[in-house]
């Protein structure tokens, strides 16, 4: 099961997320979050999510579609912009999930149904049953009194749905950071993505 959501702070936004089979056994999978607001951050993320799905289809690992697109952007950017990216790939008849981080949050994962949510800090390809990525609008959500709605109030809105469905889980986390922000205005894109393995094939 996999399920996204994105609330830009502004008429449009400046994050993505994506994920789309490669192969029969490939789920490549992505979260980002370009400088800036408004429109021109908006018309650079598209950009880069037509070039980060180009770089996805040539069938290399996390690093090298990465290193790929940003040899792409860098060549075309003369906005000086730039995103930060999450991206993995599932190979779904194990369950190995191979990941690239280009400066952007840490996931939070899961490690099977029912178990608690917890920060992964590894650069290196591990198993996983449950998995959440956002970008820094959830983590650095502020209330009126500037105080940021945090990693730690993350974990925590996740591990009171740690056996929902991933359409579940986003609703509950949204509800969080909006209980914590009390209304105070959204300066920031929210985008997250839940994905969960439930196994291999057969």
């Amino acid at each position: 099961d996999i399920f996204g959501s994105m609330k830009p702070a502004k008429a449009v936004g400046g994050d993505f997320y994506d994920f789309s089979l490669v192969d029969d056994d490939h789920l490549v999978m992505a979260i980002a979050d370009v400088s800036g607001k408004g429109v021109p951050a908006a018309l650079f993320m598209m950009a880069s999510m037509i070039i980060l799905q180009g770089a996805a289809r040539n069938n290399g690992s996390p690093s090298e579609i990465l290193k790929q697109t940003n040899d792409i952007i860098c060549a075309n950017n003369q906005q000086e912009m730039f995103v930060t990216v999450w991206l993995g790939i599932l190979e779904i008849s194990t369950g190995k999930l191979t990941a690239a981080n280009a400066g952007h949050e840490y996931p939070v994962i899961s490690e099977k149904p029912g178990s608690p949510f917890k920060l992964l800090k590894d650069k290196h390809g591990f198993v996983i049953g449950g998995m959440f990525l956002y970008t820094d609008g959830v983590t650095e959500a502020t209330d009126e009194n500037n105080e940021m709605f945090g990693t730690d109030r993350l974990v925590e809105a996740l591990n009171e749905v740690c056996d929902a469905e991933p359409e579940e889980v986003l609703p509950n986390v949204r509800g969080a950071i909006d209980d914590f922000v009390n209304g105070a205005e959204q300066f920031d894109d929210i985008t997250m993505l839940c994905m969960e393995y439930k196994g291999k094939r057969g």
